[in-house]
């Protein structure tokens, strides 16, 4: 859908809340935030346009920093190159309120299109 319907530096923002994290190592292939997606993302949004992600599963969010930060065409919009802090826009999701209860801390990333 992305890439066959979804016309290249159209999108203000693209929002991935909650992706699966495929925890087991041998499904780490399975995530969507890889280099080839970001990338794809990427192409899709307008100059200023932002990617921005949440996650509750630590070592995902650590994946998602580095492809995400390794992207030359995004820019992260923390001052540190880290996390962001959660946008007041974001809803809270029911994936989010079930980590919370876990006891996982919120993960939040934000890449600009410059």
């Amino acid at each position: 859908m992305l890439r066959d319907c979804i016309a290249e530096a159209s999108l203000d923002e693209v929002l991935l809340y909650f992706p699966d994290p495929w925890p087991k190592k041998r499904h780490h292939k399975r995530r969507i935030v890889q280099a080839g997606f970001v990338a794809l993302v990427a192409s899709r949004l307008r100059p200023g346009g932002v990617l921005r992600m949440a996650t509750d599963w630590e070592p995902y969010a650590v994946q998602m920093l580095e492809v995400a930060g390794a992207c030359p065409a995004l820019v992260s919009e923390s001052t540190q190159g880290g996390f962001v802090p959660r946008p007041d826009s974001r809803p809270v999701t029911r994936f989010e309120r079930r980590g919370e209860r876990l006891g996982h801390d919120v993960r939040e990333l934000a890449f600009r299109r410059p």
